[in-house]
């Protein structure tokens, strides 16, 4: 996709309203270009449960290890042909033709937000492909809107604009007390070597723009056991232009309602949750990337105060988040069978992305290159990585 310039912005958004789900899509300042449409249960359901079975989460009495397994080897996500299916399959029975078509009228000039509902919370929204089998990121920009009960809350603001220059807060894979590095909540990155790909990329960084924390060589920024919650807040207070946090995070649990446990794990015992920073006003840098277990969730909930809500209420303007878990590199080489490390890829494709000016449309063009190359028959591009990156955006960041 090539944009000659983004001057359109379009909103399709999803209400649970009893046993359907609602749906609209408009051109905002355009109200003629608005068309609705319902997607019934059985639709939504045969769709969320196809999803699910090609996610690398646990379902039923499932370990993560047979998740992994079922992921990689059985599900939609093992080849090109089985997941263009799924994403045809998504495509037709959450966006109507009338939503295709007024799509396909803006394609290359549109940046598109999505508000899903809470069924729909773990859609890749910009991998759906049309009838036609165009893909919605080859039309559009793919963006997700804040919630509405976090866009509307009083809250801090930090630009990128003023803050570009400032160091980059990286917190990578923070050592969790009294787990080994294959426990549940061991290392995400493995054992940290300067010969690493993620080593060298912050190398090249560190000479590029100051970091925090400040270390001597760029393997000491892996594996820290000094990052809990009175470090973190100490480091964001020293005004980073960003954050990336790389590790661990515990999901709240969609039954239950309450999107504030959801939680980041750092090197402390007692895992740092959504309420926490919220209730601390733990001040954010306007760009945060959480590349950790589905911490892009907040829509699961009526009430979207997770991870991400703290973010924005904290001051970020543009979120990256994922909406599953990411395998690590070792789990993916044992049952893909690959020597490749699509985890290290997808983070220091984030990291770039968000150094570019339009941080959410960069990690899209990312997104859109993987894509390509999975079709064309590359199968270390896999949607398990690329597919999972979110970005919610708010003042108009892109």
């Amino acid at each position: 996709m090539v944009h000659v310039a983004l001057t359109a912005t379009l909103v399709l958004r999803f209400a649970d309203v009893g046993v359907a789900t609602y749906a609209s899509l408009r051109l905002v300042g355009e109200p003629a270009e608005t068309v609705t449409w319902v997607v019934e249960q059985a639709e939504l359901l045969d769709a969320v449960n196809r999803l699910r079975d090609a996610l690398p989460d646990p379902v039923g009495e499932e370990t993560r290890r047979d998740a992994l397994d079922r992921a990689l080897t059985r599900g939609a996500f093992r080849s090109p042909a089985t997941e263009l299916e799924l994403s045809r399959g998504l495509g037709e029975r959450l966006i109507a033709p009338e939503g295709w078509q007024l799509i396909a009228v803006r394609a290359g000039t549109a940046t598109m937000f999505v508000s899903p509902s809470a069924r729909l919370a773990q859609v890749p929204w910009a991998m759906l492909a049309a009838p036609g089998g165009d893909r919605l990121m080859e039309q559009v920009e793919v963006l997700m809107a804040a919630p509405p009960n976090i866009v509307n809350a009083p809250r801090a603001a930090a630009d990128w604009s003023r803050r570009r220059e400032q160091p980059a807060l990286l917190v990578l894979d923070p050592r969790v007390p009294g787990q080994r590095p294959d426990a549940a909540l061991g290392s995400v990155l493995g054992r940290p070597s300067a010969e690493t790909p993620l080593a060298r990329h912050y190398a090249v960084l560190a000479k590029r723009r100051p970091v925090l924390p400040e270390v001597s060589a760029p393997v000491d920024l892996f594996r820290r056991t000094d990052i809990d919650r009175r470090w973190l807040a100490d480091h964001l207070a020293r005004r980073p232009s960003r954050l990336l946090y790389v590790g661990h995070a515990t999901a709240a649990d969609g039954d239950v309602g309450h999107a504030d446990r959801a939680a980041l794990h750092l090197a402390e015992d007692r895992p740092l949750t959504a309420a926490d920073l919220m209730s601390s006003r733990v001040p954010f840098p306007p760009r945060v990337a959480l590349l950790a277990c589905a911490s892009g969730g907040d829509y699961q909930f009526d009430e979207a105060s997770g991870l991400v809500a703290a973010s924005i209420l904290g001051g970020a303007q543009l979120v990256t988040a994922t909406l599953w878990s990411l395998p690590t590199a070792a789990g993916y080489r044992q049952f893909a069978g690959l020597d490749a490390d699509p985890m290290s890829e997808a983070i220091v494709a984030v990291d770039d992305a968000h150094e570019a000016h339009d941080a959410g449309c960069a990690v899209n063009r990312w997104q859109r290159q993987r894509m390509r190359d999975w079709c064309a028959g590359d199968l270390t591009a896999n949607p398990l990585y690329w597919a999972a990156l979110v970005s919610f955006a708010v003042d108009g960041a892109r």
